[in-house]
């Protein structure tokens, strides 16, 4: 993967086209994890370069307070509020061959970050003024661009919020240094992906709470899972009744520590498509998509864990199901927007460049629209815009870093970034809470306390059983004895009556044998 900040020009023509390992473009690897297929500012600012010669935009009002991760409360309904597009320029130093070709030349841009704004030079004279929600020079370090840039994001994830973290600018710019340098050899250069996952596993309880990723790239118009290669045309499933859109067919995966995380992450970059130009060696030939989903037990986890475990003696007293929130986290890592003849791009390069600029034109399109209130909005004309759609305009809350060099040369593609980035910040999302009840929990909880009372049912049919066959072997061995004492009371009876009858005989014969004596 890329690990340059500037991401500096190369020195070859047309390029060799390759992975980011340096695999040809004929060349797949088999490698695959084990998946399981889980701020608004009060005032925008505007500028309009054709409409004056020195432009300032509006001032800025201050953000608003970022709910905290320690909420818990819960409501039925959760009405929407507007939450802005949240955007920070970032600028790159120059590069080697830049400080030599441009040593006689100033900077395009001259960056004001105590005012939170830039100027663009026209001429040695005048410049355009815009104003930014972060200025971000090439002294700002990648742990200051997440506090600024992410944290307030992956707060609200945490929180259950939908958000979005996206990188746009021009190739070479570092983009993807920005976002998904791992920082193995020098942990102060961890990107954004990293370090939002840090945050996140040291928030959630693994015990209640879950966490999965997908890792997707968005290749000439096809969705393909970085995860699995062979899974490379996904498709995307838009809810009718919502509007959502999801990937049912990506790899999700589990995630329960950092270092499984960046293994997955350096999976990823193995499988994303790369080349060489000459703005940049290690040019992105796709869009990457980090999705992180993170689902929160909210209310009873404790109880709820240890009724699923059937621990708790009274584990249903109510059928009111427990409360989740369920966030999603998205990041993405936009490939570089280029001019052929600058970028030498050729063959299958240029028609990767071409479906490039077609997808971050539609993006542009989209976001003008959202920007002047229009009644459409062309989020189909892309799979990205189709992809980005709770992005902008939707619920999520989101924040865009924009990318850009020092060189005068390239002051029409700084331009254009910032521009895009001034209409960016006029997008108002609606950003809405994913809290739901969690019936299949509490049909679990449910399954577990059935499975108990019908244990019990059948433990104590068995003791009922038991009691039954020990009282008529009782009853049986009460009856045969009272019979055997009837019996002896029966035989004793016989005797006695016997031993009268022949003590009444011998007594008649006696006097029987008495009266014949007498009448001799």
């Amino acid at each position: 993967m890329a690990t340059s900040s500037g991401g500096g020009s190369g020195s070859g023509g047309g390029g060799t086209y390759s992975y980011r390992n340096g695999a040809t473009h004929s060349h797949k690897s088999s490698s695959k994890l084990d998946t399981h297929t889980h701020k608004p500012l009060s005032l925008n600012s505007s500028s309009n370069s054709s409409s004056k010669n020195h432009v300032k935009s509006k001032s800025l009002g201050p953000s608003s307070t970022t709910q905290r991760r320690n909420s818990t409360t819960s409501k039925d309904h959760h009405p929407s509020v507007p939450g802005r597009v949240r955007v920070a320029v970032r600028l790159r130093p120059r590069n080697a061959e830049e400080s030599v070709a441009d040593a006689d030349f100033a900077d395009c841009v001259e960056l004001q970050p105590e005012l939170k704004r830039l100027k663009l030079r026209k001429n040695n004279w005048d410049a355009d003024t815009y104003a930014f929600d972060e200025v971000l020079t090439e002294f700002a370090s990648q742990k200051r661009v997440y506090e600024v840039v992410a944290r307030p994001v992956v707060e609200s994830v945490l929180d259950g919020y939908n958000g979005t973290i996206m990188a746009y600018g021009q190739t070479g710019t570092g983009k993807t240094y920005t976002l998904g340098r791992l920082g193995e050899e020098d942990t102060a250069a961890r990107g954004i992906m990293v370090r939002s996952m840090e945050d996140i596993l040291a928030d959630v309880s693994l015990e209640t709470d879950s966490v999965s990723v997908s890792y997707l790239q968005l290749y000439m118009e096809s969705i393909q899972d970085l995860l699995d290669p062979a899974n490379d045309n996904i498709t995307i499933v838009e809810d009718p009744r919502t509007g959502d859109v999801s990937l049912p067919g990506a790899s999700l995966v589990e995630i329960r520590d950092q270092q499984s995380f960046v293994e997955l992450l350096r999976l990823g970059e193995v499988h994303r498509f790369a080349a060489n130009t000459k703005l940049n060696t290690e040019s992105s030939r796709s869009h990457a998509i980090l999705m992180v989903h993170v689902r929160r037990s909210i209310k009873g986890r404790d109880a709820g864990h240890s009724s699923e475990n059937g621990n708790h003696p009274h584990s249903v007293k109510s059928l009111k199901p427990p409360v989740v929130r369920k966030g999603k986290l998205v990041v993405v890592d936009l490939a570089g927007s280029e001019r052929i003849d600058k970028s030498g791009s050729e063959g299958h390069t240029l028609e990767e460049a071409k479906s490039i600029n077609l997808s971050l034109s539609a993006l542009g399109k989209c976001i003008n629209a959202l920007a002047e209130n229009s009644a459409h909005v062309p989020f189909r004309d892309s799979k990205l815009t189709r992809l980005l759609r709770d992005s902008f305009g939707g619920t999520a809350r989101t924040s865009l870093v924009i990318t850009i060099g020092p060189s005068p040369k390239h002051r029409g593609e700084t331009a254009s970034t910032i521009m895009f980035g001034q209409r960016a910040m006029k997008v108002e999302n609606m950003v809405k809470l994913k809290e739901e009840f969690d019936y299949k929990s509490l049909a679990r909880r449910l399954d577990v306390e059935l499975d108990k009372l019908i244990m019990e049912h059948e433990r104590q049919q068995k003791a009922f059983e038991d009691e039954i066959e020990r009282m008529a072997t009782e009853a049986q061995h009460r009856l045969s004895e009272a019979e055997r004492n009837y019996i002896d009371l029966l035989e004793k009876e016989k005797s006695k009556y016997e031993k009268d009858y022949m003590d009444s005989i011998r007594k008649l014969e006696d006097q029987l044998d008495m009266c014949s004596s007498c009448r001799l």
